[in-house]
């Protein structure tokens, strides 16, 4: 007979434990159990992933199920009254069917087939191995917790249930992948958040075709956004903080949790969303006002400086004597144009190799490698000694963007605005600067939303929420 995984089950045991064993392949892979036993001289069996489910809680369930009054047995109609009467555990459900009976075994639950029951019963016992709580490496704060999501699913969803205790918190849970069946969740406050935005992510999600979420929420919001290879221009907010998620749902914003991911997604996630950070709410609203000012002026420092400088000092018999300091006093021996671009592969080259490096060794790595290599270029003439301080301060300042995605957009928008420059003059550093802007502007997020809202349009109460920190009481959920 012709499998059917998507076949109702029947009275036929036998039937129903061939369907299921076939496709799960609980006989080729060494990690799916089958464990036949006798209820009441009924027989049954129980299917389980070995390492999603503890050996001690399976043998208290196989106990229990031994220990079952026959009589008491009989009066029980369907697999229903069975697990209402005889399975002592919070979460149980029954499949009339073998496809959901074995996705949901496939996902650590423990499945149960019992003779004459047209129906499986599923108790939900998983127990995933898990890393502790700890702060991430890039999102840390001088004061307030100090934890961070993990890779699975269901602690993640604790943590940000343990700081909203409200009904209004939503959960909702989608599988993604034809293969993966990777767990999905869009995590948003019922009433606050905006209804059109939710419904448009939670139909994008669904519609959703892929086989395998294999890169966690990379995967899943290529698959939501729009195509646009050229714009660097990060769609979303990360975070792996469980206080700063909670304060984003608060707000009325969106997150999606990928399960095997310690990320969280925000939405949606303008241009100017990405000049907040953490420590802005642990510091007092002058100081947290004063850090995001200070970040969107050195944001548009990294993208601008050495730009400018570069068209500054191309054009340099028309500067006046104020501006004399930007002028380059050494012999240069490589055009300047090539010593910036090379500055900026090399400041590249070491990101990378501080994230290969390992922890212990990483930071003194950098430090000492750019200190070698500025030293050594501008003492054998390579490069002058102003190039290497302008991209230094370019380099450093990166940092103070939270956002890697961001900065990295910023990075290429440089590298394009310099390229232009340097081939038409100041039309090419007009030229970028209108590319640039109108990059930005035709951006939208995963919502729809424009990527310069509430800029455009113009919200004046959104946009000075976020340039200003507002006092924490002043938040209404």
């Amino acid at each position: 007979m012709e499998l059917n995984v998507k076949s109702d089950f029947t009275e036929d045991h036998d039937e129903n434990m061939r369907i299921v064993t076939a496709g799960l392949g609980s006989g080729k892979s060494f990690d799916l159990v089958e464990r036949h036993f006798k209820i009441c001289k009924k027989s049954a069996v129980v299917y389980f992933v070995d390492g999603l489910t503890k050996g001690e809680t399976i043998n208290k369930l196989i106990s229990a199920l031994l220990n079952t009054d026959g009589a008491e047995m009989k009066k029980k109609k369907d697999a229903a009254e069975f697990t209402e009467s005889f399975i002592a555990y919070g979460e149980t459900r029954t499949a009339c069917s073998a496809e959901p009976f074995i996705r949901s075994v496939l996902s650590g639950v423990t499945g149960l087939l019992i003779e004459g029951y047209p129906e499986g019963i599923l108790i939900d016992a998983r127990s995933y191995s898990a890393r502790s709580a700890n702060e991430p490496e890039n999102d840390r704060v001088l004061r307030g917790p100090h934890e961070g999501f993990v890779e699975t699913l269901i602690f993640n969803t604790a943590m940000i249930r343990r700081r909203i205790r409200d009904a209004a918190l939503t959960m909702e849970l989608i599988q993604v992948g034809e293969r993966s069946k990777t767990d999905v969740v869009i995590c948003y406050m019922a009433g606050r958040a905006d209804g059109e935005s939710v419904n448009r992510i939670r139909e994008k999600i669904k519609a959703v075709k892929i086989n395998t979420l294999s890169m966690g929420h990379e995967s899943l919001l290529e698959c939501l956004v729009e195509k646009q290879r050229f714009n660097p221009f990060p769609k979303v907010r990360y975070t792996e903080r469980p206080d700063a998620a909670s304060a984003s749902i608060a707000e009325g914003q969106i997150l999606i949790l990928v399960d095997n991911s310690p990320a969280a997604m925000i939405i949606p996630g303008g241009i100017f969303d990405f000049m907040q950070d953490t420590n802005d709410y642990y510091f007092p609203t002058a100081i947290g006002t004063y850090l995001r000012v200070i970040r969107v002026v050195i944001s548009t420092l990294t993208l601008l400086l050495s730009p400018v400088w570069y068209l500054l000092i191309v054009n340099e018999t028309q500067l006046p004597k104020w501006l004399d300091f930007v002028r380059i006093k050494d012999p240069i021996n490589l055009p300047v144009i090539i010593q910036l671009l090379i500055i900026e592969l090399v400041i590249g080259a070491l990101k990378m190799s501080s994230l290969n490096t390992p922890t212990s060794l990483g930071n003194s790595f950098s430090v000492v490698a750019a200190l070698l290599l500025g030293e050594l270029a501008v003492t054998a003439e390579i490069f002058v000694s102003e190039a290497v301080l302008f991209m230094a301060f370019v380099a450093i300042a990166n940092f103070a963007q939270p956002s890697f995605e961001l900065s990295y957009a910023l990075k290429l928008s440089r590298i394009m605005l310099l390229i232009l420059t340097a081939a038409f003059n100041l039309y090419g550093f007009i030229a970028g600067i209108l590319i640039i802007l109108l990059t930005i502007a035709t951006t939208k997020t995963v919502s729809g939303k424009n990527y310069l809202y509430p800029l455009i349009p113009f919200n004046k109460k959104a946009l000075a929420n976020l340039i200003l920190r507002k006092p924490i009481s002043n938040e209404r959920c």
